[in-house]
């Protein structure tokens, strides 16, 4: 991605009220990271993704921290396993991580997810801090204390609550990702716009014809730090009104595992919100004109609308969601932009013939 660095907004916006824990979005994080680790005074260990480009970055921070070592595992859904975790585990073992030292993850949503869930497990928690390196992850996956890994049953199902004590978000880092991440990354960032409406969605509207090397970055993400974080901060433990921030993921999650992972979570994401909108309108839940400006965003951003994928398919890998109650799926679904409800039971009926017309294009909705 072109990001065309000197025409951004270098600025760092710090958010650390609502979750008790900093939140730096910036340009360049090194300055912010040095520092948090100097007021600390802890050892570092930096494990990290061994893809290419993270490592670099993950080599980049751990000079910024006086030569910490770095430890790269292979990582991707496919390896978002309880396996993965104990190698992890037997890592920081052998390099005699102890309690009181500081572990800082280097990498995308996945990253996240694994690093936090062995950080919080290792000798009953350690301290952990994320450096964001995706936009997933910036603007969803590294916030808001979750962690977990797949197991043959479904999508984390296995993981913890456990707040990172920092989390990182060098804008720099998008310039190191194919095109195709970056525009499926936006699928978080337009669940939030649709949650918060107002500013953010118009924001999207705004830019979305542009491109990305003109995008407001920093501006953007930290709006949807903004939203996640509001939200978390009235329910750390997805007891209630977090589920909202589920907007578009019973479906997402689903299509996710009945495609064997084939289809990422960012494009899982994106055909899960064009899914309850259908759904929504349905059921009376939404209106005509909102449900086809999200689906004009979506077209402008590139983002998948469509899928082949059978819909019994679907429906059962949609049995292993964390949602259901008493059995029963509940949706998070769309009244307006800016508007959004959870904890909606919705027949199965209703729900095939939305993933019926998921096999067909938008212009073919009616």
């Amino acid at each position: 991605m072109d990001s065309r660095a000197q025409d951004r907004d270098l600025t760092a916006t710090v958010h650390n009220d609502a979750l008790g824990y900093p939140v730096f979005v910036a340009d360049d994080t090194a300055s912010e990271l040095r520092g948090f680790v100097r007021d600390r005074g802890d050892a570092v260990i930096v494990l990290c993704d061994a893809a290419v480009p993270v490592r670099a970055i993950a080599a980049r921070v751990a000079a910024t921290l006086g030569r910490a070592p770095v430890l790269p595992f292979a990582l991707g859904e496919a390896q978002k396993r309880w396996s993965t975790v104990e190698r992890v585990l037997d890592a920081l073992a052998e390099h005699g991580v102890e309690r009181s030292n500081l572990v800082i993850g280097v990498g995308g949503g996945v990253a996240a997810d694994l690093f936090g869930f062995a950080a919080s497990t290792y000798l009953r928690g350690v301290a952990y801090a994320h450096v964001a390196t995706s936009l997933l992850a910036m603007a969803d996956a590294a916030i808001g204390g979750k962690t977990g890994v797949n197991i043959r049953a479904g999508k984390n199902l296995e993981g913890t609550f456990s707040d990172p004590v920092a989390v990182f978000c060098p804008i720099e880092a998008l310039d190191t990702l194919p095109y195709r991440n970056v525009r499926e990354g936006l699928a978080e960032i337009v669940k939030c716009g649709i949650i918060a409406g107002g500013d953010l969605f118009e924001a999207l509207e705004n830019v979305s014809p542009h491109p990305f090397w003109r995008w407001p970055w920093v501006e953007l993400v930290a709006a949807a730090v903004e939203v996640k974080t509001s939200i978390v901060a009235e329910d750390r433990r997805e007891s209630g009104s977090r589920a909202l921030l589920n907007l578009g993921h019973t479906f997402g999650h689903a299509f996710e595992r009945a495609s064997s992972y084939r289809i990422s979570h960012g494009a899982g994401v994106a055909l899960g919100l064009r899914a309850a909108g259908l759904l929504a309108l349905r059921t009376g839940h939404f209106n005509e004109s909102d449900h086809l400006r999200v689906l004009t965003l979506l077209t402008l951003l590139g983002l998948p609308m469509q899928t082949r994928l059978a819909p019994d398919v679907v429906l059962a890998a949609m049995q292993s969601d964390k949602k259901k109650r008493d059995g029963k799926l509940r949706f998070v679904l769309p009244r307006a932009i800016g508007d959004v409800e959870y904890g909606v039971e919705i027949p199965t009926t209703q729900v095939r013939a939305v993933l019926d017309c998921m096999r067909r294009s938008p212009e073919d909705e009616g």
